[in-house]
This record gives structure tokens, sequence and C-alpha cells, in this order.
């Protein structure tokens, strides 16, 4: 559960921006001089938005500060745009706080903290879900953070458990041993990663005497140690309200809320120590306050390990994020890597030397860093690639940017941020972060102002300052063979005879008697449904007018989805919707990337079994563009030959990179287990297929498939109904359907008759990953609902659940388990997900099916239904406050063809769920003896039978 940052094209304090920001630079569009008839519609769109803006002229206008006698700093943010809230407790103590020998101790502690306290001896996480809140932490450099999303009537609650758990942690031997297993297995699980393991080897040399350049997770070695006193030491040391930030953002009122945080918060005492003591206790830890850098070295750090394809870094060191370099670092940072304009997705990826290249800028509390990763085509060289990639860089150094792409990234980046961060938890984040790495939130204003000022003459001084030949490090990965090996079908009936004890349960009552009191009285949640349109070519289209912040989101699902695959030519269905903006009529792949990086909006196609999945994100003064773009790509795509041939060379790299990752082998070896040959999920993308699909495929597919009469679009946000409407027909009315549209039978798939086990061999890898399931129900089945309540009690939440209980929590097998009922409009599947150290595989599983057993035949208490039935509810209307998440609801209920009204009626179905439906779908659908087992993973699980 730590934050490994990587690769966001911003800096990590500028993570969570807020919404509540439009910079003025990004108002400055120039018309457009199209004959569209539309364009008096767009025009009047935006003249709309612009006269009803009335924007604050900061993003912190209505946050304040308030700090208690003990040294609690609070931030806090009413935003009334639904009845939810955000709690988050940030320390001021990361990675950074450590040194060789305690390396992954802040990351310890933080999975501790979950364990329960003096007045409350119960896993955390249990209480968390029985809110309903959707709670989680991460350790990162500078900090520590805890954060839940609930209701408003439940605030109170968050905030005495947090109090709780900052003064009263207890950390038992036994849980500290089982706890330590959890960690190496989810430091197995990113070893397994060569891109991470290349990432360590360069991090290590950049910084070889400050903690950033150890890995946040910490290492098995240095975890393996851990003692209780060390522990509590560090909690005692650094766990204290002085040491701490609490911020809440949403609908609350400040002044009643502060009360309550003075009567939770203010008794606990601040430590008693002095600056000296403090200072003595930080070095103690590894702490630095001065900027170590390595030199670079003169060659490449080279690791030649089992992996999939070659991968190149390039680390050069920035300053701290208070230095005044940072922002024009960032604008850099897009004018050389964001889109396919940028100077070396040009320079590497369109010559085909690489298939991707992504890139970061980290400012830190300390230090910061400039991260590249590129990952090369297939059989080039790296060291060609490392010398286009400096000839590139230098070349912009030499003869500098415009203004034009100046500009284009400043749009960029600040778009990027407000439409990442639309939802209360985000917002909280970006507070937390500023306040905690720079010890200031207005950071983020300051950054913004200074970014709006960046000029072309800017970006050669930092490129001329910083990323200089002799001030990076650069890593090669080198695999040294193929990783996937034979995959052996050995179905066994047989059982595994491991000592499986489940111990003393948690009852549902003991959840009770420690959950904080909460505010009975229920929220009364707006009851706006959005407006449904079809129109005469069979598009349909819903509208939610939402204008709490200026942006829009757009969903959309055409039913062109990887079921209509060809089986020799499997991922046609995927290349298609990957290709859609290469090229249309009127326009190249590169002024379709420019439209859309001049006003920093998205738009992306992703292929799944049912459909493809539209996501266009815009600031709402932008959105006619992105639904002309849309509409252009779904009805006029041409594919040029060089481009597509260009992107199956990517998709072969990619191929082999998912080949390397345990998760996406167990994935495609269970579905094939389940689903028999010439069914339409059996089949996965193969070289051979891959090699199979033409030019001519890509356009019969397109043509066949992509139809008004199977796409819905749904799309929430700033704008007034009459007009979008009104521009959707302007740009999709004249798409023409011809025929019938195609369909699918999926044919009737039998359970397995015995338990099946498949373990397929990767070499060199840390963790293992396991499947476990077999076909299930789909969405219109009548025991949806309750298939809904029965999973939230068995694997619904790895610390909550019946199988996070007994697997993770107390035996330390597994950093993660889930469970899930997948339920689509044809057949879905259940499915059980879990990662385990190798030699904890064979147990896990085990305890995994004797758990089901057990529910299987005795069923489960009326007290866990009705507790699964909260967290259910709670969850979803804090899922509706997300605008991303309420647009995808509001598609994908009319996609299966539910009412409109299920939006708001989704909860009233989960209260009626009762306990016989619940223990009747136990009975009926969990199938212990009838499960497939798919365990991907090292060689050593070749050398058992796992069953």
């Amino acid at each position: 559960m730590y934050g490994f940052s990587r690769f966001y094209k911003y800096p990590l304090p500028l993570l969570f921006l807020s919404l509540w920001l439009v910079a003025v630079f990004l108002l400055s569009n120039k018309p457009a001089h199209s004959q569209h008839p539309g364009i008096f519609n767009k025009e009047k769109y935006q003249s709309t938005l612009l006269a009803k803006r009335i924007m604050p002229s900061t993003l912190t206008e209505n946050v304040r500060k308030t700090v208690l006698e003990n040294g609690l700093t609070i931030l806090t943010k009413e935003v009334h745009t639904a009845p939810v809230v955000t709690v988050q407790v940030w320390y001021k103590v990361g990675s950074r706080n450590e040194e060789p020998g305690v390396n992954g101790i802040a990351h310890q502690l933080e999975h501790m903290m979950f364990k329960g306290t003096l007045n409350r001896p119960i896993q955390f996480g249990r209480l968390f879900s029985a809110l309903g809140s959707d709670s989680n932490a991460f350790t990162s450099y500078d900090q520590t953070a805890y954060y839940g999303t609930v209701e408003r009537n439940k605030l109170k609650a968050l905030l005495v458990l947090e109090a709780d758990r900052m003064q009263n942690s207890q950390i038992e031997p036994e849980q500290l041993a089982n706890e330590k297993r959890v960690v190496i297995s989810e430091l197995q699980g990113y070893e397994n990663s060569p891109e991470y393991r290349l990432n360590r080897a360069v991090m290590k040399a950049v910084f070889p005497n400050h903690a950033y350049g150890l890995p946040v997770g910490g290492t098995k070695a240095d975890v393996e140690k851990f003692e209780v006193e060390q522990v509590e030491k560090y909690y005692r040391n650094f766990y204290s309200p002085d040491n701490a930030v609490l911020v809440i953002v949403g609908d609350f009122q400040t002044a009643n809320t502060l009360e309550i945080v003075k009567e939770t918060f203010g008794k606990l005492p601040k430590k008693v120590r002095s600056e000296l003591a403090v200072s003595v206790a930080e070095r103690e830890l590894g702490v630095r306050s001065e900027n170590t850098f390595t030199s670079s070295p003169s060659s490449p750090i080279v690791l030649q390990e089992p992996g999939a394809g070659r991968l190149l870094q390039v680390v050069y060191p920035l300053p701290d994020a208070n230095q005044p370099d940072v922002p024009a670092l960032d604008v850099m940072d897009y004018i050389l890597t964001e889109g396919r304009n940028s100077r070396l997705y040009q320079a590497l990826v369109e010559s085909g030397l690489a298939s991707e290249v992504t890139a970061s800028v980290t400012s830190l509390r300390e230090s910061g860093w400039y991260e590249v990763l590129v990952t090369a085509g297939s059989k080039q060289d790296l060291k060609k690639i490392d010398s286009v990639l400096s000839s590139a860089i230098a070349n912009v150094a030499e003869k500098g940017v415009t203004s034009e792409e100046v500009e284009r990234a400043k749009t960029q980046l600040t778009a990027d941020v407000i439409l990442s961060n639309r939802d209360i938890t985000s917002q909280a984040m970006r507070l937390g972060t500023d306040e905690t790495t720079v010890g200031d939130y207005r950071y983020t204003d300051r950054y913004l102002a200074a970014v709006r000022l960046v000029k072309p003459t800017d970006i050669v001084a930092v490129i001329n300052k910083y990323l200089t030949k002799g001030a990076r490090t650069v890593g090669f990965f080198e695999p040294t063979q193929k990783q996937i090996t034979e995959v052996g079908d050995k179905p066994d009936s047989a059982q595994t005879t491991e000592n499986f004890s489940p111990g003393v349960p948690v009852l549902p009552s003991e959840v009770v008697k420690y959950l904080p009191p909460v505010d009975l009285a229920t929220d009364a949640i707006a009851q706006v449904l959005p407006q449904e349109f079809k129109f005469t070519n069979g598009l349909r289209l819903l509208l939610l007018p939402d204008h709490s912040t200026p942006t829009v989101t757009l969903s959309g699902h055409i039913q062109a989805g990887t079921e209509f695959d060809p089986e020799n030519k499997a991922g046609l269905a995927a290349f298609v919707a990957d290709n859609l903006l290469n090229g249309t009529n009127s326009k190249d792949d590169l002024t379709i990337a420019k439209l859309l990086a001049e006003r920093g909006a998205s738009l992306d196609f992703q292929t799944y079994r049912e459909g493809v999945h539209i996501e266009g994100d815009s600031l709402a003064l932008d959105l006619p563009i992105l639904l002309e773009i849309l509409a252009d790509v779904v009805k006029n795509s041409t594919f040029p030959a060089k481009e597509l041939e260009l992107h199956r060379q990517q998709t072969l790299i990619d191929l082999q990179h998912e080949l390397d990752e345990p998760s996406e082998v167990a994935r495609r070896v269970f579905v094939q287990s389940i689903y028999p040959k010439k069914h339409p999920l059996h089949t996965f993308p193969t070289e051979e297929s891959l090699q199979q699909i033409q030019r001519r495929d890509v356009i019969d597919f397109k043509a066949k498939h992509y139809r008004p009469d199977t796409t819905v679009l749904a799309l929430v946000g700033d704008f007034d109904l009459d007009i979008v409407r009104s521009l959707i027909q302007n740009e999709f009315g004249n798409w023409e359907v011809s025929g019938q549209a195609p369909t699918l039978k999926y044919p009737p798939v039998s359970m397995p008759q015995k338990i099946v086990s498949v373990n397929p061999v990767l070499p060199g890898k840390a963790q293992a990953v396991t499947y476990m399931g077999y076909t299930a129900i789909n969405r219109y089945d009548p025991r949806f609902h309750a298939a809904l309540v029965l999973n939230q009690i068995l694997g619904g939440d790895t610390l909550s659940s019946k199988l996070g209980a007994e697997v993770r929590d107390r035996q330390g097998l597994s950093y993660g388990i889930y469970s899930s009922f997948q339920a689509g409009k044809n057949a879905g599947t259940f499915l059980i997900e879990m990662q385990t150290s190798p030699e904890d595989s064979s147990k896990a599983i085990a305890s995994t099916r004797q758990i089901l057993q057990q529910i299987h035949q005795q069923g489960v208490t009326a007290l866990e239904v009705e507790t699964a039935k909260r967290t259910l509810m709670s969850n979803y209307n804090v899922l509706l406050a997300n605008p991303e998440e309420l647009t995808d609801r509001i598609l994908m209920n009319e996609v299966y063809g539910l009412d409109k009204g299920e939006l708001h009626c989704f909860t009233d179905k989960i209260q009626k769920v009762s306990l016989t439906q619940v223990n009747q779908a136990a009975r009926e659908l969990l199938h212990p003896d009838q499960i497939v087992v798919v365990t991907a993973g090292p060689s050593v699980l070749a050398e058992k039978s796992i069953r």
C-alpha cells in the first residue's frame, strides 16, 4: 500500500490539484473557422459558459487552516456538491526518514496501523467497511497518509477512529510477524517487474547517500529483521498531533466540525521533545537536509535478468519542490514526452526504435529527479536508443522550442490536473501533499501562477542546467530469456492436507461493539436522473448537467468487443479501437493529437469482451471540440497502413510484456481453462494471430461493428442540456446504419467436474498470483443483488471480508485477496484473486477453499448480511459523488437495458436482500469442489502440487 510515485505528468506535490481553477490562458482559444452546420451552437455554447463562469480566484480560496494547541494542523474545505466527506491524516514521515538496515519501517508501520488499538482490539479495516468508508493508506517519500471517504453523517465516526489510532495503536508480536509476511508478499509483487528492479538499481546510484535512493516499500532483508521495539519506537517518535496534518473536505459545516476535531484530537498530547531531540531522532533514521547526488557513472548500469523486453531508464537529479525552476521543468516534460507531437515520441516511437516512452518530474521536500523510461522496439539496440534520446534532448537545447509548444504544454498540464481531480478525495490529497511536502497548502496556487509565466527561453535554460550528459544516470535492462515456459494442464481432484485452523473468527457483533456512534439521520440524496434521447439512427444519449465544476466527463460504449474476434485473428477488435485516432478523411493523427492537446482534452478507446469503452474528458468550454473529434474518428477513420504497422509492432512488444506478468498469465490461462475452444471468450491474442491481421480486416470490422444503433453516449458535467443535445445531433446525426447489428449467442458452459489445477511457470519471478473460479451469473440473474451481498461478506474487501480476515490478516499469507461476481450481458465469472509468496500458495489456496466450503454448507449470519448491505449502500453513495464513476454507472445501466431509475434504485434493491436469499445464493453459487485454480509464478511452484 505504499505510493511508488512514478510517471505522473505533473510533480508529486501537484498530483492532487483541485477542480477550482480555470487558468486565464485556457480561455483564449481562437474561434473555429469551420463551415460545420453546428458552428452557431458551438459559439453559443462557449459564450454561455463564459457568461456563467464564477470561480474562486485561487485553488485554496475557501480553505481554512487551524492549528490546535497540541500542534495538530487542520485544513478544512467545504464542498457541498454531494452529501459525502473525506477525512485524511497525513504524517510528516516517510521513506525519507530511513536508512539501510531499517528500510521499509514507515511502510511496515502503515500496515500495522490497521491492526487495532488498546481501545479497539480489532482490524480497523472491518470498522471502516462497516461505515461504508472508501478507506486506504499509502507510504511515500516524504509522508504517510490514511484516508477515508464516507457519507457525511459518518464524519465524526471517522475522526474518532483516526484519533484513536494516532495515540493507541498496539504493535503485537504475532500480528507483526504475520504482517511482515504480507509486506514481503507485496514487495515480491513489485520485484516481479523488471521496470521496478531497474529503477531500484538506478535510483541507488543517483542517491547513494540519501534515503531517496532506497525503495519506498523497503527490502525483504530489512523487513524480515524488524522487531516490535523498533516499530513501536518509530510510532512513538513520529505519530503525534504535532507531526500530523488533518484534512477534511466535503459536505460539512466548518465551525461544528472544528469543535468535533478539538473534542477528539485536542486531548492528544504532543511529543515532549525539544527541537534538538527531534533533530537527533531524525538523524538516527537517516534524514539528510542536503541534496547529495552521486557522480554519474561513466557507463550504464546493466541488469541482465529474466524478462520480456529491453528497457532504458535515464534519471537526472533535480532541485526540491520549492525551487523556482520546477514549473519550467514540468512544462519541459510535456514538450518532450506528452502525446504524439512530443519531441521524444517523434524521435523514438515514430521511428520504430521504441514502443513506448514515458517520463515524469518528481519534486520532493529535499530534492527531485527527472525520470525517462523507454521500452525498446523489437530487436532494437539500447545504446542506439540512448544515443537518439540524448541527441533529441540536445537538439531542443540547441534550437529551442516554439511559443506554440510552450502554450500547448501549459494548457495540457493545467487541464490534466483539473480533469484528474474532480472528486473530494483528490482535492484533499492535494492539500495534504502540499502541506507535508513543502509546508504550505497554498503551494499549488504559487506553482500554477509560475507555470503561466514560463517562456520558451526558460525551457532551454532548464535543459542546459539539468539535462546534461554528465548529470544523468543510465540503466539498461537486458532480458536473458523468454519468460513463460510450458504451461502444464494437470487436472487433479485431490485435496491438500494443510493444517488450516480458522481460529476464533471476529464476530459481526464485535464490529458493532467497537464502532463509534453514527448519526442515524439519513441523508437525502438528490434523485436527479439523466435525460435520455434516442436519435433516428439508433444512437442513444444520456445527459446529466452538473455545474459544480467547469468540466465534462464523457463515457461511451460501442458493441464491438473482443467477443467478435475471429479465432485466427485474435486481437482484431482491439486493433480497430486502438487505431481510431490515427487519422480520418480530413485529419491525420498528428492533427487530431494537436487539437486535443491544445485544449488539454483526452479521448481514449478501451476494448473489453462485450464492447469498446470510450473515455473522454475536457474543460466545459472545449466539449464541442471533443465531440467533433469523437464523431469524426468513429465515422471516418481511415487506418493508414504505416500507422497500422507501427501499432502492430507496439502490440507485439506489449504482448511480450504481458506474458511476463504473472497476473496476466494467470488471467489468460484461467479464462481459457474455464471456456472451451470455439467459445467467444476463449480466444486471446498471440503473436501469430496479430501477424495475421491485415488492413482490410480492420476496415471491414470497423464497418460491420461500429454503428450508431449499438452505441451509447453518457455525459455528466457543466453544460446546457439543449445545446449539447443539438451539438451531438449535428455531429452524429448523419452516421448511417445499414442492416441488422451483428449478434452473438454464447454457448452454455458446464462447471468443472472436479478441482482443476494449472500452473504456468515464469522463471525469475518473486511472487505468485492465483486465480480461482468458474462460470457464474449474468447481470439479469434474479440472484444478482443477493450475490453482491454474499460477495461482500466473502471477499469484497481484503481487510474486512472472511477471506481477507483469515488468509491475509490472521495468517499473513497474501498481500491482497479479493472475490467478485463479474456479471455482464452474457454469462459471467466468479473469481477469487490473490498474491502470495510462492511457498505460501498451497496453504492460501487450501484456506480459501475451506472458507468457501464453510459458507456453502453453513451460510452466513443475519448480522453479516446487514453489515454487508450497509457497506454496499454507503459505498454506492460515495461512488456517485465521483463524476467519472457516476458517468460510467449511467452508461452501463443503459447498455444493460436497465431502467434509468436504476441509478437511485440500486440501494433499495440491496436493502431488500434477505438472509434467506444470501444463503440460497451461497448454496447455488459457491462450488469449492468444482473449481479451476491457476497459479502463475516462479519455478519453485513446479516442484509442488498446488491443489
